[in-house]
Parts: C-alpha cells; sequence; structure tokens
C-alpha cells in the first residue's frame, strides 16, 4: 500500500508540470515518468529500502513521495534544457 501512496502522489505532483514550459526530456512523458520514478525511488530510501505495508500506511507515507518526484521532474527538465542547448548551440 505504501508503494501505492507514493505512486499517486508523484502523479499528483506531475500535473502541476501543466505550468512550466515543455522543455523535459521526452516531454510529458518523460515528466511523468520522472515524477513517478523519483517518488519511488526516494520514499523507498526514506523508508530504510522497505515498502510499508497496509497496516504501516498513514498519510505520512503518501507525502514521502514529494521530494522524490519534485527531484524526478527537475532531474529531466534540467536534462532537457542541457539537450536543447546542445541542439541549438
Amino acid at each position: 500500500m505504501g508503494m501505492l501512496a507514493w505512486v499517486m502522489m508523484g502523479l499528483a505532483i506531475w500535473h502541476f508540470t501543466i505550468f512550466l514550459p515543455d522543455r523535459f526530456w521526452g516531454g510529458i512523458v518523460g515528466a511523468f515518468l520522472g515524477a513517478l520514478f523519483g517518488a519511488i525511488i526516494v520514499a523507498f530510501v526514506i523508508n530504510g529500502f522497505s515498502v510499508p505495508g497496509q497496516h504501516e500506511t498513514h498519510l505520512l507515507t503518501a507525502l514521502e513521495g514529494v521530494p522524490g518526484a519534485v527531484l524526478g521532474i527537475a532531474a529531466v527538465y534540467a536534462e532537457g534544457v542541457r539537450r536543447e542547448r546542445l541542439v541549438y548551440a
């Protein structure tokens, strides 16, 4: 259940990329994958490399996915900007 909470939080944060210019590596799908994988990986590390079960899942479990989603989106955005500069340089 913890993994579901992390994925849903990554999906929720991804929706805010509509307010950013589309410079993501892979477009909006790249931003989606960056948010999901970022949320999962960072929350997995925060929890000591374990996924909380149904009875250990609470509201804070979902919030553990926020920093990873933001970092994942930022990484995909930075890579997109870097590749764009290489093409037009």
